[in-house]
């Protein structure tokens, strides 16, 4: 098979590997992922005035997220285990909803942006879950990556 167009985590035999990272060199690498949960005016304002019987939804979303980054590896099998530098997870209320946004960086052989799409699909996750009782239409979109870098 070409190197070019193989799949890195496939072995000779077609079988899930993770990839040997070993002989990359260190270097300090960064992803920013975003996602958007979508909600019913009301649970908005009940957001925006803190009334969720669950408590502060935006604060305890952006701490799930920065937990959740540091358990990728956990969750996602061929994902390596990396020493995050930092995780920076941001919540934003808006009219119809709420925006995610995390930054994640690390000095490593292999990328962070696992570590940044994860932080923002279990944020979103914890919106949906404080917010349920009251919003029976809430939909979880658009999660993505925005950048990654290396240098």
């Amino acid at each position: 098979m070409d190197n070019q167009n193989s799949l890195s985590h496939i072995d000779e035999k077609g079988k899930a590997n993770m990839v040997d990272v070993s002989q990359k060199p260190m270097q300090t690498r960064t992803a920013v992922a975003i996602g958007f949960i979508r909600l019913q005016p009301e649970t908005v304002k009940l957001i925006r005035e803190n009334q969720m019987k669950k408590g502060d939804v935006l604060t305890v979303a952006e701490i799930a997220g920065i937990q959740a980054s540091k358990k990728t590896s956990e969750l996602i099998p061929l994902c390596h285990p990396l020493q995050i530098t930092k995780s920076d997870v941001k919540t934003e209320l808006e009219d119809n909803g709420v925006t995610v946004t995390a930054t994640l960086k690390c000095i490593g052989q292999t990328g962070i942006e696992m570590e940044a799409l994860t932080a923002v699909s279990v944020a979103l996750l914890t919106i949906y879950d404080m917010c349920k009782a009251v919003d029976k239409e809430m939909v979880m979109e658009n999660v993505s990556l925005l950048e990654k870098t290396k240098v």
